[in-house]
């Protein structure tokens, strides 16, 4: 009886060693991913700030202005090219023609529809 609780005993001694160095294996390579994606994200960001850096010098001004002097072929500005708000015209009113169609129906009036407040028009709910 007691040899048999002994090997209980070494069993589980043994198995909760096993299960402890598992956990203890799977924690150390967890913490290795975890740096790995660390150092990942770091790198994207990098990335990020070199294409902002990029970018930032593709379109500076100047750069953009001798291009587009070089390939545009565009003529400056001229005096009478610019004018006030008030030479501008008019907007076009924007036309309803569901509306137009109504009227030309005969449909356009006020109804006849019952109103809340004129007895009778819609039961009382008290």
């Amino acid at each position: 009886m007691w040899r048999l609780l002994h090997v209980i005993a070494i069993g589980a001694l043994v198995a909760s060693a096993v299960y402890v160095y598992s956990l203890k294996y799977q924690t150390i390579y967890d913490s290795e991913q975890i740096v790995k994606t660390r150092h990942l994200i770091a790198r994207e960001h990098d990335a990020i700030n070199m294409l902002r850096a990029e970018y930032a010098f593709l379109t500076r001004p100047d750069r953009l202005q001798a291009l587009a002097d070089k390939q545009l072929d565009m003529q400056p500005l001229s005096l009478h090219q610019i004018v006030k708000a008030s030479d501008l015209p008019e907007p076009v009113a924007k036309i309803d023609s569901i509306g137009r169609k109504l009227e030309s129906l005969g449909l356009g009036g006020p109804t006849a529809t019952p109103n809340a407040g004129v007895t009778g028009a819609t039961p009382s709910t008290r």
